[in-house]
C-alpha cells in the first residue's frame, strides 16, 4: 500500500533537517531486498518521518523516466506520479491550452506537473492551480514555485481563463471499458458546473469518448508507441471540423499527427490480399480510429476490416513492420517446420482476433525453438474473414528521413 503522506512529513522534508535526510537516504539503495538494512541508516538522521524520506527518494527515482529534469527535487506522492503526464506530453498539451491566448487554471493540479509545463512555456501568462488535496497542493506549490488555493473543481473560482482538468479515476478491472463516471469528480458534473465554457478534459486513452458523445475533439497522444491519454478540446478548439486526432510523440523529439479530416482513402484502402509487410499502426492512431486515414496517407490497406493491421509493399518512415517471408493455416506442425527451416531461436508471437495466449502458445514450440537465440522471427496470428492465419514474418523498420 502506497504511503500516505502528511502535513508535518511536508515541515519535515521541506526543512534543513529534512534536506540532509534526503540526501543520506540518497546514498542508499533503498530497494525492495535492502529495506530492513537501510532503514536504520534513515531513522538515525530523520526520525519519525524516515518512512516519508524513503518513500520520496523512491518516488524520485521513480520519476526519472517520467520528468527526468525535475525529479532530483520533486515531491510526489505514488498516486500523483502514476497520474502525471510524461513531460513531452505535458509540453505538448500545454502548447494547444495556450494556444487560445488566455490564461489556463488547472482544476485539478495536483502535485503541478501541468502547472510547471504552461510556466516553462509561457512564465508572462496567467497559470493558476488549485485542488482539493492539501498535500499535493503544497506539493505543488514546491514543485513549480507558483500559487494554488484550496477549491473543489466543481466550484467556479477563476474567470477569463481556459479551464483545464484531469480527473482522478476511479479503481476498475482492466476488462471494464471507462466511462466518464469513472472519474472523479465525473465528466457529467464538470460540465454541469463549466457549462458556460466547457473544461479541457484529459482521460485516460481507453476513455468510452464516443460514449460521452462530447462536443468538439478527441485527440489521443502516444508516446513511444504506447497511448498515453485521451483529451476532449471543446468546440471553441476544434480547427475545421475535426472531431478525432492522433498525436503521435517520441522521446527523441518526434512528432506527428492525422486527423479525420486526412481522408480514409476510399476503396483504396479497403481490406485485400496480404502484401509485402504487415504492419501494426501506433495506439494513438488506433485509439482515435484512424487506421484507414493513415494507411491511405502511405499507400497501405487494411489486411481485415475487423483488424487494425495495415499491409502493402513499403515501410513508413521510422514504423516497425513485418516483412511476410510465409503465410499459412494456424496449425503447430507448419509453424513448427517454420521454426527448423529458419534456425530460430527467439519467437516474437502477435495476435489480432485469434483469441490465441501468445505465451501460452509459444511453449508449444519449445522443442522446435533449439536454434541460436540471436536467431529471431515474428509470428503473427490473425483473424481474416472467418478463419485464422498465421504470417511468418521479419521484423523490419522503415528509414528515417532526414
Amino acid at each position: 500500500m502506497a504511503y500516505g503522506f502528511s502535513g508535518p512529513d511536508l515541515d519535515f522534508l521541506l526543512s534543513r533537517n529534512g534536506s540532509h535526510s534526503l540526501g543520506v537516504a540518497e546514498t542508499l539503495a533503498l530497494a525492495d531486498g535492502t529495506l530492513l538494512a537501510d532503514l536504520p541508516r534513515v531513522r538515525a538522521v530523520a526520525g519519525t518521518h524516515a518512512a516519508a524520506v524513503v518513500e520520496t527518494i523512491r518516488l524520485r527515482r521513480r520519476a526519472l523516466t517520467k520528468l527526468p529534469e525535475r525529479a532530483a527535487d520533486w515531491l510526489f506522492t505514488d498516486e500523483a506520479l502514476q497520474q502525471a503526464s510524461p513531460w513531452p506530453v505535458a509540453l505538448h498539451r500545454a502548447r494547444r491550452l495556450l494556444g487560445a491566448g488566455l490564461g489556463v487554471h488547472d482544476l485539478t493540479c495536483s502535485i503541478g506537473t501541468d502547472l510547471a509545463a504552461l510556466h516553462q512555456l509561457a512564465p508572462d501568462t496567467t497559470v493558476l492551480g488549485s485542488d482539493l488535496d492539501a498535500v499535493r497542493l503544497r506539493m505543488a506549490e514546491h514543485n513549480t514555485g507558483l500559487q494554488v488555493v484550496r477549491a473543489d473543481a466543481r466550484s467556479r473560482v477563476s474567470r477569463g481563463c481556459v479551464l483545464y482538468a484531469d480527473p482522478a479515476r476511479r479503481a476498475a478491472g482492466s476488462s471494464r471499458r471507462i466511462t466518464g463516471l469513472d472519474t472523479i469528480p465525473s465528466v457529467a458534473e464538470l460540465d454541469d458546473v463549466h457549462h458556460e465554457e466547457r473544461v479541457v478534459l484529459r482521460l485516460p486513452p481507453g476513455i468510452d469518448y464516443d460514449g460521452l458523445a462530447r462536443p468538439g475533439e478527441v485527440e489521443i497522444v502516444s508516446l513511444d508507441g504506447g497511448a498515453r491519454e485521451s483529451v476532449l478540446w471543446p468546440q471553441r478548439f476544434a480547427v475545421d471540423g475535426i472531431r478525432r486526432r492522433a498525436t503521435v510523440l517520441g522521446s527523441d523529439g518526434a512528432h506527428w499527427q492525422i486527423t479525420d479530416a486526412d481522408g480514409d482513402g476510399g476503396e483504396h484502402t479497403v481490406a485485400g490480399a496480404v502484401g509485402r509487410y504487415l504492419i501494426d499502426p501506433d495506439a494513438a492512431v488506433v485509439r482515435a480510429h484512424l487506421v484507414r486515414h493513415w494507411a491511405s496517407r502511405h499507400g497501405l490497406r487494411l489486411l481485415d476490416g475487423h483488424l487494425a493491421y495495415v499491409t502493402g509493399g513499403v515501410v513508413p518512415d521510422g514504423v516497425r513492420a513485418f516483412e511476410v517471408l510465409e503465410t499459412g493455416a494456424v496449425n503447430e506442425k507448419t509453424i513448427a517446420g517454420w521454426i527448423r527451416a529458419t534456425g530460430v531461436g527467439t519467437l516474437e508471437i502477435k495476435q489480432r482476433g485469434t483469441g490465441i495466449d501468445p505465451d501460452q502458445f509459444r511453449r508449444r514450440f519449445r522443442k522446435a525453438l533449439s536454434g541460436s537465440t540471436s536467431e529471431v522471427a515474428t509470428l503473427v496470428l490473425a483473424r481474416v474473414g472467418r478463419g485464422q492465419v498465421a504470417y511468418w514474418c521479419r521484423a523490419v523498420r522503415g528509414p528515417r528521413s532526414g
